[in-house]
């Protein structure tokens, strides 16, 4: 028998308003939303790389509550304009 290894292959994905984002130090969930489409969790850091719709957004300073009440939430675009896109722009989760 033959072991092969495979190259392992880092996914980076493009940012709106922050760039390339290495999403190997985040942990990815794919959910069932029209709108939200996968929420990526970088719990030493803090923040968030949210896919909405064909679009990744950053969040930071999101505390792990929060994330698991998003995943845990009915509905993911509900809780996403309720708790953290209007805390995103200047405000508690915006990354600058």
């Amino acid at each position: 028998m033959m072991a092969v290894a495979l190259p392992c292959v880092a996914e980076t994905v493009n940012v709106k308003y922050w760039g390339a984002a290495d999403l190997d130090e985040y942990a990815c969930t794919d959910t069932q939303s029209s709108f939200v489409h996968r929420i990526c969790f970088n719990g030493d850091e803090a923040h968030v790389v949210v896919l909405l719709n064909s679009t990744y957004y950053a969040y930071c300073n999101v505390d792990a509550a929060t994330v698991r009440n998003w995943l845990n939430s009915s509905s993911k675009g509900r809780f996403y304009n309720a708790n953290i896109k209007n805390s995103g722009s200047g405000g508690r989760f915006s990354c600058n």
